[in-house]
């Protein structure tokens, strides 16, 4: 015969006359929608104790990842994202010779009056 602990059968742990409530199960709450840019609708639900001010305006969308608003009419627009550059594209916007060779010349000319004027304290 299998022996089990002294939960009554049918019954669930922690339930009880404080249970459930006191985890909120119950709680007032409020659902506000948020739409983003591809129409994807998603539903939060808020505390109806928190003031109209703390709820925010906007939310990243967990389906789509881009930001969601509260007006579904006018949502948020999609994030502009930069596309990939290849090797050449970096290639193309590299310097002429010319311009390399002026800013290196800078560069050192600029060394050298630091080094002229710390060994002319000492």
């Amino acid at each position: 015969m299998a022996q089990g602990g002294s939960a009554i059968r049918g019954s669930r742990v922690g339930a009880g006359p404080m249970g459930e409530m006191d985890h909120g199960v119950h709680a007032a709450r409020v659902s506000i929608s948020y739409w983003d840019a591809l129409g994807n609708e998603t539903v939060r639900h808020y505390s109806a104790e928190i003031a109209e001010e703390d709820i925010p305006e906007l939310i990243d969308c967990p389906i789509s990842g881009l930001p969601a608003g509260r007006d579904r009419d006018n949502p948020p627009a999609a994030t502009k994202v930069a596309p990939y550059k290849t090797h050449l594209a970096y290639v193309k916007e590299r310097r002429t010779n010319e311009e390399a060779e002026r800013l290196l010349d800078e560069a050192l000319s600029k060394l050298r009056e630091r080094r002229g004027k710390t060994t002319t304290k000492g």
